[in-house]
């Protein structure tokens, strides 16, 4: 097959009488030992299941498909799919979708659980794993939902903003300290594997990239009584990080809890005055959901 080499998506791309879609965040790795990068820190075997977001022209997606036993890969993009149609119509364990991953910034199609479940279904063993060079526009929404989706993945190797990735890893009291944060360290371990210039790329976004990979760790998630309760929680103190928590919480809970009942919670928990949801660390954030969820276990966003 092909490799995606810049002047091998320039010709294809003129012989199509196409442009990349910057709608769809195309921008396309060029550098084959980055390809070769991904698939390896993947770490994919004959057991595994993989899910594609971005199928592009296929190059990453016939090289897992030597390793894994199935790849899922889903593309918005009519051209491209017709392009990776052509190179990847022979391959048997390899699964194309075209249609939009997210049925809404919440939530993923439903086909695409559907047609995993099934290829999990095979064989007992098997596990899933995102592997992707995901479009910037849709990295958050894919990896945050793929941890309350019917099926978690094992792991997540994927290309993404550095600026994203910095978000996942970050620590309290810091700039890049968000619910993304607390939401992606409360189950997962996060590590960069490379950091990407924007030259590796065609076209050259005006980002840099890294490729990072996410773990997910059971006992962790084993932790959290109610994920949609944690996440949508979590969400609503960081909407206004910098104010106190006191303020975030009587507005999130003020048709659930009384003040009275939220300055008792803070009390039992030990809060000053003045804390910030920004200070507050992950461990912390649980204990404090839990207190939460026992006063006020109808409440949602």
């Amino acid at each position: 097959m092909p490799r995606q080499t810049k002047s091998f998506l320039i010709d294809r791309f003129r012989e199509m009488g196409i442009a990349p879609a910057t709608r769809h965040g195309q921008n396309f790795l060029i550098d084959l030992n980055l390809v070769d990068l991904i698939v390896n820190a993947a770490d994919l075997g004959p057991t595994d299941v993989v899910l594609e977001v971005g199928t592009g022209t296929g190059s990453l997606t016939a090289m897992m498909a030597e390793r894994a036993a199935a790849v899922v890969t889903v593309e918005i993009d009519a051209h491209l799919f017709e392009l990776a149609s052509e190179q990847l119509l022979e391959l048997e364990n390899v699964v194309m979708l075209r249609l939009d991953a997210l049925r809404n910034k919440n939530k993923f199609d439903d086909r695409i659980m559907q047609t995993i479940g099934s290829q999990l279904a095979v064989d007992p063993r098997r596990r899933l794993k995102l592997v992707a060079n995901l479009p910037y526009n849709i990295a958050t929404p894919v990896i945050s939902n793929l941890l309350l989706a019917p099926h978690v993945p094992r792991s997540m190797v994927v290309t993404i903003q550095k600026e994203l990735a910095d978000r996942m890893a970050a620590v309290p009291s810091t700039k890049d300290y968000s619910a993304l944060s607390v939401w992606i360290q409360s189950q997962c371990t996060v590590e960069t594997v490379r950091v990407l210039p924007p030259a590796v790329f065609w076209p050259i976004p005006n980002v840099t990239s890294a490729i990072i990979r996410i773990t997910v760790d059971p006992e962790r998630r084993a932790r959290i009584a109610d994920l949609q309760y944690f996440h949508q929680f979590v969400k609503a103190m960081f909407i206004h990080r910098r104010k106190f928590l006191r303020a975030n919480v009587v507005a999130a809970m003020k048709r659930h809890l009384s003040k009275q009942q939220v300055d008792a919670i803070l009390d039992e928990m030990g809060f000053a005055p003045d804390t910030r949801t920004e200070q507050l660390d992950v461990d912390t954030l649980l204990a404090f959901t839990e207190k939460v969820r026992a006063a006020a276990p109808d409440w949602s966003l």
